[in-house]
């Protein structure tokens, strides 16, 4: 389970399908992706990142700092 996505998703008061739409997903392709049940591609990670301003470390939580390192 991608716990970071969902919380992100959430703090912004978006629902699945609105994010699936940013993401050019349907809302059941994202919603598997928050449940881990696929992997997410390396392109749908970057762009959350940008999205969320965050590090692709971040939302896979391999770190709590949410800061990009540029």
């Amino acid at each position: 389970m991608y716990r970071r996505i969902r919380d992100l998703r959430e703090d912004h008061d978006l629902k699945q399908r609105e994010l699936g739409a940013i993401l050019s997903c349907s809302q059941r392709i994202y919603s598997n992706y928050e449940r881990g049940e696929v992997d997410i591609p390396t392109a749908v990670l970057i762009g959350l990142a940008d999205f969320y301003h965050v590090s692709v470390d971040y939302l896979l939580d391999r770190t709590d700092n949410p800061e990009m390192n540029l």
